[in-house]
């Protein structure tokens, strides 16, 4: 298995090779060469394995057996997996709660975090240490400058899977004031030497986009080794895939009709969603994906219109919802290629859909829009449907949930409630539950009219104890001031900080 980027080239890179890359020198994100056959007799063979052996069954399609393939031997990748999940608090690491009688809810924030990057990203810094490990035994020590933009989740998520670890350094840039105070505290508050946290004047596309600038010069990343924790990075789609297939066989033990599930999905950067259509695409059963946005819904005008388009002036809208207050789904982007490709009469359907994705990015970057062809936005409607909540229903929602059926949820999963609710049918919907509803505390308690009496339930029976006094604890982070010129200014600031605090000699060739 090769992988290769979704903006063309003749690159072909091994799995090593494209977690440690991360994004391609022309800007574009790497796919598999093709997608994989799930095993004949999977339905019965996987459907009572626990979390860990599920992942390895699944990565093992993608990552070939031996290190001359850049791949991983078996055995260690099965230890990679159980290192990987042993840190979670629930058996399952990501449980199937039952809310209504046609509604569950995949709750995927029992990590270390308390939010669905973390299944992602305890493996990918397993992964980060297991391939340093390997190369600085074979020769030299080689570094890794980990380096990632967050809209929250992310940047809390990476740090614990990497705080400490040997040869590596991680930079995480947010916007400054734009993330929930749990959030900020989960991240600044860890004061490991290899951790830097950035606060951006801007918003997370300001922070995506310096990310992805730095990953495109080839002297700076030559320089200092750059790594991605984004979601531009396969190996966090790839340990995605796991969960949508956990849901599935939690589900079949309780309906019979688990072929027919609709997910629904809050998503901002679309690495989630995405993670479900490729679990599809191998084969798992489901009717539908549905995308669920806030009031940033550039993802839902797009199967609205066919179009994909910047709002306006570029606004972001600061919501409920941060972690998916974006402009531009980084994700998206690996979703058009197979849309291009699938839809391509060219001889060579790879590379006749990598000039697709790169014209459509430069129309973007040059016009802020770009659409796709009627039979390309048919196939994408196929798979997929959106809604956009505005923040009004997601407080309604995290009441009326709260009222009728004694949960509680965070305003991100109350987006994919809402969502699911406008698409109930008689299929089965299960709902990503990306956070605990105590990362966004105030944003919960904003949803009630009895503000005190509900603080006092939050603090006795929601807030987890590692959460508490965490506001309190000392905390590190640089402030990344604007210019006049904006990005200019805060793209060479953060330069300038990575050169200031990062590996000063090169890795050995």
């Amino acid at each position: 298995m090769k992988y290769l980027s979704t903006r063309g080239g003749d690159e072909r890179l091994t799995f090593e090779e494209a977690v440690l890359q991360g994004l391609a020198p022309n800007g574009g994100l790497y796919v598999p060469e093709r997608i994989p056959a799930l095993p004949a007799d999977w339905q019965d063979a996987w459907a009572t394995l626990p979390f860990p052996e599920l992942a390895f069954r699944i990565a093992s399609l993608f990552v070939p057996p031996t290190a001359e393939e850049g791949g991983i031997p078996p055995d260690d990748l099965r230890m990679l997996m159980n290192k990987s999940y042993a840190t979670f608090r629930h058996d399952d690491v990501a449980p199937l709660h039952q809310v209504s009688p046609r509604e569950w809810c995949l709750e995927l924030w029992h990590g270390p975090t308390f939010a669905f990057k973390d299944v992602a990203l305890q493996l990918l810094g397993n992964l980060f240490e297991y391939i340093l490990e390997r190369r600085n035994q074979a020769q030299g020590t080689h570094t890794l400058t980990v380096l990632g933009a967050t809209s929250g989740d992310t940047g809390s998520a990476a740090i614990a899977g990497l705080r400490s670890k040997a040869h590596i350094h991680i930079f995480i840039l947010h916007p400054r004031g734009r993330v929930s105070p749990i959030q900020e505290a989960q991240m600044t508050t860890i004061l490991d030497d290899n951790v830097h946290n950035l606060a951006v004047d801007g918003t997370f596309d300001d922070c995506q986009d310096i990310v992805k600038t730095l990953f495109a010069d080839r002297a700076f990343n030559d320089k200092h080794h750059l790594g991605a924790i984004n979601s531009i990075n396969w190996a966090r789609i790839l340990s995605q895939i796991t969960y949508y297939f956990a849901a599935y066989f939690a589900l079949r033990k309780q309906t019979d009709d688990a072929d027919r599930m609709q997910v629904v999905v809050p998503t901002g950067n679309f690495g989630d969603i995405l993670a479900g259509y490729y679990a599809k695409r191998l084969g798992l059963p489901m009717s539908q994906l549905v995308v669920a946005t806030n009031e940033n819904d550039i993802l839902q005008r797009f199967w609205a219109t066919g179009r994909y388009e910047k709002a306006q002036g570029g606004h972001v809208a600061a919501t409920l919802s941060p972690a998916m207050d974006i402009q531009v789904s980084s994700n998206f982007e690996r979703l058009l290629w197979h849309l291009a490709h699938d839809t391509s009469e060219a001889s060579d359907r790879a590379a006749d859909a990598g000039r697709q994705v790169q014209a459509w990015m430069q129309a973007l970057k040059t016009h802020g829009s770009m659409a796709v062809t009627p039979a390309q936005w048919e196939l994408a409607r196929r798979d997929f449907s959106a809604e956009r909540v505005s923040d009004a229903e997601t407080r309604a929602t995290i009441r009326r949930y709260f009222d009728e059926q004694s949960y509680l949820v965070d305003p991100h999963t109350a987006v994919g409630f809402e969502a699911a609710r406008r698409r109930a049918n008689t299929a089965p919907q299960v709902i990503l539950s990306t956070a605990h509803p105590a990362k966004f505390s105030d944003a919960v308690l904003s949803s009630f009219a009895d503000h005190r009496d509900m603080a006092s339930y939050f603090d006795a029976h929601v807030l987890p104890p590692e959460m508490q006094g965490l506001l309190d604890k000392p905390r590190r982070v640089v402030h990344i001031p604007a210019g006049d010129d904006h990005f200019a200014s805060l793209l060479q600031r953060t330069k300038d900080q990575i050169e200031r605090d990062g590996f000063t000699s090169t890795n050995a060739s």
